[in-house]
């Protein structure tokens, strides 16, 4: 084994990153960076993937982009701006084989992980081991970090499933959209559980309810059936639809009124701006995180392509306006039951020698996966060094989604039927802790519309970029906006 050679060089046992993609490269080049060995297994190429094409690290496989760089008005912007400050080799990188995106961060695939893994195999503290690591790492790792991606090696899925039980990891992920809170119209929306039941810490008014007439259902259920959708890929298409997450326009396929039976059932609900005109068909949506700041659109899992969803779903009564966190999608991934199983350093709390990063904890997109990375290098840095590292505040993009991610959604709901709670997110400014006054212009007047939107936006990442100096220095973030 390595470990040996490590302690020659270093004083200390090198800490293992199973897993070269974008996680795994930026927590193995954190470690590295803060003078610690480290051994990066990566399986590419004894084992190949569907997916991936070379075998370089950090290859990116779906899209070249990194989504909008605006650190003033984009969640993701900010999460870059934040990731370049604390010496990011993704962003890095990134910065250095840009490719002409308008306002986006987009790169050259081949140029970006060329450079990437150039820079892994230069560094002296970096050793990369290709080989698949086909079961739980040995017991004498004493810190392992797991950045395995959606396409998780079956023989280490299983593995983890056995440590932490089956039902804890997720291979085929349903996911409807979630729409921002603020972006609801309450004039049509209201709140109300069905019958005014009130299940387990709730209240009997714990969805939001959007009406629909006859007219509007029957147009709603021609636009899912005829909407472009995405077509699974190769290695996706044996894996069978669960009855339990069917995609919504294949519910709706199976006849016009299946959805009024379904999902989008009327009864036990009286909508208190027209009690006395009962809906045909009614849109719930629930509450996603701890801050209620985000809703999901219960039942609402699609295959519909992006554009598509947005076009159909604000002609939902009550989100003609809607903001959307994240759109809905059927994939095959891998990820944790991360809330219930790790703990705020991203440690398993079953066994705490192995931490998890990337697209495995529950986070969507090649930066958050990045982003998650470079902290779970940090946490384990500050955990060799018997150090503690101080909690990111949820004012900023990086503790936003590492608050998700740990412990910021609800708590899955315990009556029979219900779906879990967690699912991926790409980081989003429902993620943040909400600002205490909404910000005013230079007249003292209050906002809306787009001037409203634009302005809070500046109010949130400034706050965070703050905080993020505060974090960075060892003072103590404040709580809220000033």
């Amino acid at each position: 084994m390595l470990d040996p050679l490590f302690r020659r060089m270093t004083g200390s046992k090198p800490i293992h990153i199973i897993g070269g993609g974008l996680a795994g490269s930026e927590a193995a080049w954190q470690v590295a960076e803060a003078g610690h060995g480290v051994v990066l297994h990566e399986m590419r190429p004894v084992r190949g993937t569907d997916a991936h094409h070379s075998q370089d690290l950090a290859e990116l496989v779906c899209s070249n982009s990194f989504r909008s760089d605006d650190a003033n008005g984009n969640a993701v912007g900010l999460l870059h701006q934040e990731m370049r400050s604390l010496g990011s080799l993704i962003l890095r990188a990134g910065d250095a084989h840009q490719v002409p995106a308008g306002g986006a961060l987009a790169v050259d695939r081949d140029g970006f992980a060329a450079a990437v893994t150039a820079a892994l195999e230069a560094h002296p503290n970096v050793t990369i081991a290709r080989e698949e690591i086909d079961g739980l790492p040995p017991a004498h790792w004493d810190q392992v970090i797991v950045a395995t991606g959606p396409l998780t090696s079956p023989a280490l899925a299983e593995a983890i499933a056995g440590l932490t039980g089956a039902e804890s990891l997720a291979f085929f992920d349903a996911i409807a959209p979630i729409v921002h809170r603020d972006s609801i119209d309450m004039g049509k929306a209201w709140f109300q559980s069905r019958y005014d039941k009130a299940g387990p810490g709730g209240t009997g008014a714990d969805y939001l309810n959007c009406p629909m007439d006859r007219e509007q259902y029957d147009t709603f259920i021609q636009a899912l059936i005829a909407g472009e959708k995405t077509s699974f890929k190769e290695w996706e298409a044996s894996t069978p639809y669960f009855d339990g997450c069917l995609p919504i326009e294949v519910m709706a396929e199976r006849g016009p009124e299946t959805l009024r039976h379904g999902p989008m059932k009327p009864v036990g609900l009286t909508n208190p701006h027209d009690p006395t005109v009962k809906a045909c068909a009614i849109v719930q949506l629930r509450q996603d995180n701890a801050l209620g700041t985000l809703f999901n659109m219960v039942g609402f899992q699609t295959k519909l392509k992006h554009a598509e969803q947005i076009r159909v779903f604000r002609t939902i009564p009550g989100l003609e306006n809607a903001e959307f966190a994240r759109l809905g999608g059927l994939h095959r991934n891998t990820y944790l039951d991360s809330p219930r199983l790790l703990d705020a350093t991203l440690r398993l709390k079953a066994e705490p020698r192995l931490r998890f990063a990337g697209q495995i904890t529950g986070c969507e997109g090649y930066v958050e996966s990045a982003a998650i990375g470079l902290m779970a290098g940090r946490y384990a840095v500050a955990e060799r060094e018997s150090r503690t590292l101080a909690p990111l505040p949820q004012t900023t993009a990086l503790g936003a989604l590492i608050a998700h991610i740990t412990g910021g959604h609800l708590a899955a709901e315990e009556e029979a039927g219900k779906p879990r709670s967690f699912q991926p997110m790409n980081v989003n400014f429902g993620l943040f802790t909400p600002l205490e006054r909404m910000p005013r212009n230079e007249t003292g007047k209050r906002l809306r519309g787009p001037e409203k939107a634009a302005l809070k936006k500046r109010a949130l990442t400034d706050r965070a970029r703050a905080d993020l100096a505060a974090w960075m220095s060892g003072e103590a973030p404040r709580a809220a906006a000033e």
